[in-house]
């Protein structure tokens, strides 16, 4: 889901670049609202997703199939925290290991830093069974995240592909690993809310 450079074209980076302007700067500003407990966890999380985003896979008609972690970090630090997470991983993989191009970083964040985190937020917060919850938040995050980027892909006319193919591509090879980060974000919330209760209150 890391889409290079020359894969956009100069209106869809700008676009993009100004959302995530916008959005990170919303975020830093409400951080103020967390506990320092969780401000401590922004690092760790940033880390573990850093990790597990590194694994790869291409696919035709579009770019990467990869975990994206977006669900789990607006699950334990809300939506903001969340935001400022995947913003983090998305500059250290785009600045120092080349995952993901310098132009199209606006269009990553908006992706994995928006669309997936304020989907798995939104999901979670509003679906009373909070085990279903956080697996329905994992899978939706990561599926309407890959449909957007399929869509900007389909819309740039920098890229050899219509919508007609990098829709159905991104979104639905996306809804099927959703399903195994659907279960990992269950997993986790499972876990904490029986060790550590606090960080998946709310």
């Amino acid at each position: 889901m890391h889409i290079p450079d020359g894969y956009l074209d100069i209106y869809t980076c700008l676009v993009t670049y100004i959302i995530a302007v916008v959005i990170g700067t919303l975020s830093f500003r409400n951080l103020k609202g967390l506990s320092e407990e969780k401000k401590v966890l922004i690092p760790v999380l940033a880390a573990a997703i850093f990790v597990a985003q590194m694994l790869n896979w291409p696919i035709p008609g579009g770019t990467s199939l990869h975990l994206v972690g977006g669900a789990l970090a607006a699950m334990l630090l809300g939506p903001w925290g969340g935001n400022v997470v995947l913003m983090l991983v998305l500059l250290v993989q785009a600045l120092v290991f080349h995952d993901g191009g310098i132009t199209t970083l606006g269009a990553n964040i908006l992706n994995m830093g928006i669309v997936a985190v304020f989907t798995g937020w939104l999901v979670y917060k509003y679906v009373r069974n909070k085990k279903l919850a956080s697996f329905l938040a994992g899978w939706l995050s990561i599926t309407l995240a890959g449909i957007v980027c399929g869509i900007e892909l389909g819309l740039s006319s920098q890229f050899l592909y219509g919508l007609s193919i990098t829709v159905p591509v991104m979104g639905g090879w996306h809804a099927v690993l959703g399903v195994i980060e659907g279960v990992i974000t269950m997993g986790v919330y499972t876990y904490l809310s029986a060790r550590y209760p606090s960080l998946v209150s709310g």
